[in-house]
C-alpha cells in the first residue's frame, strides 16, 4: 500500500477511509505543522523526504509545483467530494493503477 501525506485542506474523513483500505497516511496536523501557514512549496519536499505521496484538494498550487519540478514522490490532486468513501476508493484505484508514482501527477476528480 502507499505512503501518503495529506495536505492541510484535505478531508480527514477520506484519510480515515484510506487508512481502512490499508494505506499509510500521515496528516500535516499529525506532523505539528498545521495552522502555521506552512507553504505548499515546503510541504512537497517535506513529504518527499519521508517518501510520501501528497494528497491535496489544492490543485492549482500543486500542479504548478509539479510543472516546475517533477522531483517528488508523487502528487494526487483531487476535487472536493462530500462522498468521502467514494473519493477514497477512487484514490485507492488511481494509486494502484501505477507501479510507482515518483515524479507523477495524478488527478482524481469527483464524478460528473
Amino acid at each position: 500500500m502507499a505512503r501518503l501525506y495529506s495536505n492541510e485542506n484535505f478531508p480527514f474523513q477520506v484519510v480515515v477511509e484510506l487508512r481502512r483500505l490499508g494505506h499509510d497516511v500521515l496528516t500535516i496536523q499529525e506532523t505539528g505543522k498545521a495552522n502555521q501557514k506552512y507553504p505548499d512549496d515546503a510541504v512537497l519536499p517535506s513529504a518527499s523526504t519521508d517518501h510520501r505521496i501528497i494528497l491535496t484538494i489544492n490543485r492549482k498550487h500543486f500542479i504548478h509545483l509539479h510543472l516546475i519540478s517533477a522531483e517528488h514522490q508523487g502528487i494526487v490532486v483531487c476535487t472536493y467530494d462530500p462522498d468521502f468513501v467514494g473519493q477514497a476508493s477512487r484514490i485507492d484505484k488511481a494509486i494502484s493503477d501505477h507501479e510507482s508514482l515518483t515524479g507523477k501527477l495524478i488527478r482524481v476528480n469527483r464524478p460528473a
